[in-house]
């Protein structure tokens, strides 16, 4: 299958930008608010190995939430303690309100496109999460300035299938819910896809938040036959492996990449803002299961600092991913990624 060679890249530490229109949106719950329009951001590659990835975003500012709502166990003393480098970018002290990032994480790695999650999507209905409800953005088209058209893209991993992850996993045709990415293997855990299965006997923590996402945007990829299905771990390709990180949901799952001498992990939602990489003993409001998650987080972040392998997470704004080191029992952000601010 075709695809298109990405633009030229510098090494890790340096990107390319191209200008691009950012839209608008919020979180798995979030304030109530229609999404408005947002400040224009770029499109940027870095290089890891002989892979190349490509951030694409599709939102960035406030989600509705403040620290304390976003993170309940965080002391207030922290965020005020860390506000030198958490503001402006991933926190506003004035208000208390946590920033987040909506981004697609594209991979070029032996000739094939792979997208890591497809955020919110357009024309969504969300009424308990109405901050993502019928967004109207030029996703698609930043997806384009970055060398991707739909029809070239080969993989697309879902994380997990929370309404922010999956949205573009399919658009709108007529009345109709058709895949994004007709010639793409949609990779999702098999766990995961049965945990969100409204005929089966689980009721989900978030149902609610996540009410319609089964319908518009993993049902339509699965009848088109082009789901398919894993367990336990599955391996993209050569230095591309996915592991189940189970905890903000049963399938959550990461992306490993190991490429020349450099290491890198997709974490999806194992931590929303930079403070739980030196914190991670503080969950999100959005855990399933509290006690699995600290211990994901954990192990990941140990195998992060021991491998000196780059961070990147579904939702951080900013330079969206970073490295870290160890620090007694905790850890401490080493380097920031290549990736402008904004």
């Amino acid at each position: 299958m075709s695809s298109v060679n990405p633009s030229p890249s510098l090494t890790r530490r340096g990107f390319v930008a191209a200008a691009a229109g950012l839209g608008a949106a919020g979180l798995l719950g979030g304030a109530p608010a229609r999404p408005a329009a947002a400040a224009a951001t770029k499109v940027e590659t870095i290089r890891l190995g002989k892979v190349t990835v490509t951030r694409v975003m599709e939102f960035s500012g406030p989600v509705g939430l403040t620290s304390r709502e976003f993170f309940p166990g965080s002391p207030k003393e922290l965020w005020e303690e860390n506000e030198d480098w958490l503001s402006p970018d991933f926190w506003k002290p004035g208000t208390d309100m946590v920033h987040s990032a909506l981004q697609t994480w594209v991979l070029r790695s032996e000739g094939r496109t792979i997208l890591v999650d497809t955020g919110a999507g357009n024309d969504k209905f969300r009424p308990y999460a109405r901050q993502w409800q019928y967004m109207d953005t030029n996703f698609l088209r930043r997806l384009s300035r970055a060398g991707v058209r739909p029809q070239d893209v080969d993989v697309v991993v879902n994380t997990h299938l929370h309404n922010d992850h999956v949205g573009w996993n399919t658009r709108r045709e007529g009345r109709d819910w058709v895949p994004t990415f007709p010639n793409a293997t949609y990779l999702i855990p098999k766990v995961e896809f049965d945990f969100w299965n409204p005929a089966g006997p689980v009721r989900p923590k978030y149902r609610q938040g996540n009410q319609n996402v089964w319908e518009d945007s993993v049902l339509p990829v699965h009848q088109a036959g082009l789901v398919q299905l894993w367990e336990d771990s599955h391996t993209l390709g050569p230095g591309l492996k996915l592991n189940l990180a189970a905890g903000h949901t049963p399938g959550s799952c990461v992306l490993r990449l190991e490429s020349g001498r450099d290491r890198a992990v997709f974490i999806g939602d194992l931590l929303h803002t930079p403070l739980q990489l030196e914190h991670p003993e503080f969950n999100s409001c959005f855990e399933e299961d509290e006690k699995q998650a600290l211990a994901t987080r954990r192990r990941e972040l140990e195998w992060a600092a021991d491998h000196k392998a780059l961070i990147l997470p579904a939702h951080l704004p900013g330079h969206g991913a970073a490295e870290v080191e160890r620090s007694g029992s905790h850890f401490k952000i080493k380097k920031w990624a290549g990736f402008s601010r904004g």
